[in-house]
């Protein structure tokens, strides 16, 4: 079973400047909804964004993780 620290920091060891968010959305340590924020996402489409954050947790998507809630973005200031 994961935590939500767990979930968060496989994904800032996967994109290390994230800003990672997360909350346990049953209370059930397997349905979470993330946001992510980073400028490792400059310049990449959606699909290409949530990809990397799929990557990131990688063999636990499916086994522990049974349900994930992307929201990703740029650094306000870094799009302008």
């Amino acid at each position: 079973m994961l935590s939500t620290d767990n979930v968060k920091q496989m994904i800032e060891k996967h994109i290390p400047d994230a800003d990672v968010q997360i909350r346990d959305l049953t209370g059930t340590s397997d349905h979470f909804a993330v946001r992510v924020v980073s400028s490792t996402f400059e310049g990449k489409s959606l699909i290409e964004q949530h990809k990397m954050i799929y990557a990131a947790v990688g063999e636990h998507m499916t086994r522990e993780i049974h349900a994930l809630q992307i929201e990703t973005s740029i650094p306000k200031g870094d799009n302008e």
